[in-house]
Parts: structure tokens; C-alpha cells; sequence
């Protein structure tokens, strides 16, 4: 595919993923991932024509600009839509698919210091929430989710969710792909289920209780009995 419709498949998909655009002029004053995201594919084929420090100077610049940190050598596919942006970090050995959504604060970084394959990889249809951090030489599989502030280490099937940190899978049946309000609240899940448990500690204590009442009524009743006897 060619750099001109790689970009003009960048300012298309704002308006398929962002209900928020009014007009396209905004696409040039309020959306740092474009900008970030146009001048990367013109400094990565600068960096795979053998321009290193020329490349690394465009996105050095566009740093400065955006605040977003993409290195041109790193591999990003087509449509990929970097919403508000600011904070995103990509690797030099990351490799993106066509179709991530990438919010803000998100890093994908390495954890090795070896020059080998040490950023993750992002298959298509991907939605990584704000703030995830994508750590290492891992895969993050086809139209997966990423929680917000989820620390991945591991890799993520295909159509799954994963949140936390350590991020934990939760689903493996992903029918909402772009729709990350359908992300499980585990914290709400956490707290009922301790409520839940005080409950019924609550209850068995009670029950214990009424039971040891029960036993001392039984051996009144006995005591009176006898004193009938004699």
C-alpha cells in the first residue's frame, strides 16, 4: 500500500471512530495522533531507504509537537486511529495491524536491552484503553481488548479482554471489538462478591448463635423434666 492512501486512510477512520468530529478542518488543529501518525509514515520510508538520523529528526520534532513518541522503525499498519494521543509511546520493534484504536498514555514498550524483537505485537481490530502498558515481545491477538491502566506482559488471545495488573484475561468471546465500555468492572465484581461473603459469615455466625441458644433451652427443659421426676 502506498504512503498517500495510508494517510488518507488515517484522516478517514477519525470519522468512522470518533462521533466527536464536526468538521475535517478539526483534523488538523485537534488531533495529535494524525499529525503524529502522517509525519511517521513519511519518516519511517525515509528510515527504509537507510535516512536513520533524518527519520529519527522528523519524529524527534513530532515528539516535541505531539507529545507522542513513535519510532520510525517501528511497523504500523493501515486505519489506525490514535485517540487524543498524548503520551503514547511505540517502540522501534513494534509492529501494529490495521484497525487499533490506541488511547492516550498507552506505551508499547521493550523489556529487553538486546537489539532483537523486544516490543509487542498488535494484531488487527485491537482497542487499547488509556494509560495500558504493552510490555515486551508478546502478541496481543485479533480484535482483543486492553483495559485502561492494564499492564500486559503476557500474550492475549484473539477476542479476549484483558485487564489489571498484572492484566488477567477475563473473556475470551469479544463480540464488541471498538466498544470498550463493555470491558467487565472487576472492582465492582471484587466488591460484591466480598459483601456477599461478610454476608453469609454474618448469617453463619447467627445461625451459630441461635443453635448454641437452642442447646441451652434443651437442657433447661431436660433439667425440668427431672425436677418433675423426683
Amino acid at each position: 500500500m502506498g504512503i498517500w492512501r495510508e494517510i488518507r486512510n488515517d484522516f478517514a477512520i477519525i470519522a468512522q471512530k470518533d462521533p466527536a468530529m464536526c468538521s475535517r478542518i478539526e483534523l488538523f488543529f485537534n488531533y495529535p495522533g494524525l499529525v503524529a501518525l502522517v509525519h511517521y509514515r513519511f519518516a519511517h520510508a525515509l528510515y527504509t531507504r537507510g535516512w536513520c538520523m533524518f527519520a529519527r529528526m522528523i519524529m524527534g520534532l513530532t515528539q516535541f509537537i505531539t507529545n507522542i513518541d513513535i519510532h520510525p522503525a517501528a511497523q504500523i499498519g493501515s486505519s489506525v486511529f490514535i485517540d487524543h494521543g498524548i503520551g503514547v509511546v511505540i517502540g522501534e520493534t513494534a509492529i501494529v495491524g490495521d484497525y487499533v484504536t490506541i488511547y492516550q498514555g498507552v506505551s508499547l514498550g521493550g523489556v529487553s536491552l538486546e537489539k532483537t524483537k523486544r516490543h509487542p505485537t498488535i494484531c488487527d481490530g485491537v482497542v487499547i484503553g488509556a494509560g495500558a502498558k504493552i510490555l515486551g515481545n508478546i502478541t496481543i491477538g485479533q480484535n482483543a481488548k486492553i483495559g485502561a491502566n492494564s499492564v500486559v506482559i503476557c500474550s492475549v488471545p484473539e477476542n479476549s479482554t484483558a485487564v489489571g495488573i498484572p492484566a488477567k484475561i477475563l473473556t475470551k468471546e469479544n463480540k464488541h471489538p471498538y466498544d470498550m465500555g463493555k470491558i467487565p468492572d472487576i472492582s465492582k465484581q471484587l466488591f460484591i462478591f466480598l459483601l456477599q461473603r461478610v454476608q453469609n459469615i454474618e448469617t453463619s455466625l447467627k445461625n451459630e448463635a441461635l443453635q448454641q441458644q437452642n442447646e441451652e433451652l434443651e437442657k433447661l427443659y431436660e433439667s425440668f423434666l427431672k425436677s418433675l421426676r423426683e
